[in-house]
């Protein structure tokens, strides 16, 4: 029976990997620090979640041992350099290090687009250059390696698109750094079937493959489709405003010292400085026999209704006064 490891199999992309690989028959181990976060996976036939932290090197490779593969799917949003290269470059280096001790070749990285292993310097925020430097590491790490660039990743359960319909409800207006912005939204199920294809194509080792749907939006025309979807202003969205870089640079930075995860922060200004789009030198999901699913088609699915559920804490408050 093959038995995989999933590091972050809680999360939004490892959910529906776990349920892949369970329609599969296949053991799936899911370390977690806190057990509680992948409650609803525990129901799922030959699925093992393990309480352990897996930024404890030893610990690690303890876990690893006995599994035909890992899937690596950690990653943060927010946070200073520290944080960044703790979870994006010195988790892979020791996962490099753990699948060595234990004899384990086989890993699966999820990385973002926009990450550049030839020039880890390049891109234009922590988020993308920390995930440039985790791919370095791998890389050097003897493993056989597959590497995932996803473009943003939507679904029911997202913090993109279902932020931006939230916002509009609360919002008379949505001010816009990096309207203009490119990006190529992938459904969450199309990577974890992306996933579950290079767990079982050996002929995948040693590639990098960059995710995309298949339309083209503009950050603006995405915030718009989501206002449309959720029915705000019957049907029409609000206005968004196109804002210049300094302004959203500023915005980001108040929104910092709100409580809670920010939901923009200069770091995430600063990726919009660069299209999210695929750039043509990596094969994408066709080649890995999926017929990407569009935003446009996906979406209508759970962005058609009107609830107030989800909306930050602080939002409400702001709503409400």
């Amino acid at each position: 029976m093959n038995k995989f490891m999933i590091l972050g199999g809680s999360g939004f992309v490892g959910r529906p990997v776990c349920e892949a690989l369970a329609r599969l028959q296949w053991a799936v181990t899911l370390p977690t620090r806190h057990a509680k976060n992948a409650m609803a996976l525990q129901h799922l036939p030959l699925v093992q979640v393990v309480q352990a932290n897996v930024h404890d090197e030893a610990a690690l490779t303890r876990l690893v041992a006995g599994h035909d593969a890992v899937v690596n799917l950690i990653a943060i949003l927010h946070g200073d350099e520290e944080a960044f290269e703790r979870t994006h470059v010195e988790l892979p280096a020791k996962l490099a290090r753990a699948c060595q001790a234990a004899g384990v070749k086989r890993l699966v990285h999820v990385s973002a687009l926009g990450a550049d292993a030839t020039d880890p310097q390049a891109p234009p925020s922590r988020y993308l250059r920390s995930k440039s430097r985790g791919e370095v590491v791998l890389q050097h790490g003897l493993l056989d390696l597959t590497v995932l660039r996803p473009s943003v990743i939507f679904g029911a359960d997202d913090q993109f698109t279902n932020m931006f319909a939230q916002l509009q409800r609360v919002f008379p207006f949505v001010p816009l750094a990096g309207a203009h912005t490119r990006f190529q939204p992938v459904w969450v199920q199309d990577v974890a079937q992306a996933i579950v294809r290079c767990l079982q194509d050996r002929r995948t080792i040693g590639q990098t493959y960059e995710l995309c749907g298949p339309e083209t939006l503009s950050l603006q025309a995405i915030v718009q489709l989501c206002g449309r979807l959720a029915g705000v202003r019957e049907g029409a969205g609000v206005p968004v405003i196109p804002m210049p870089w300094w302004v959203g640079r500023l915005q980001a930075g108040l929104m910092e010292l709100l409580p809670g995860q920010p939901l923009m922060s200069r770091d995430n200004v600063a990726s919009l400085q660069v299209d999210n789009v695929a750039s043509g030198h990596h094969p994408g999901l066709s080649a890995l026999g999926i017929t990407a699913s569009s935003l446009s088609g996906i979406a209508p699915g759970y962005l058609g209704h009107d609830s107030a559920q989800g909306v930050p804490t602080h939002l409400v408050d702001l709503r409400s006064r």
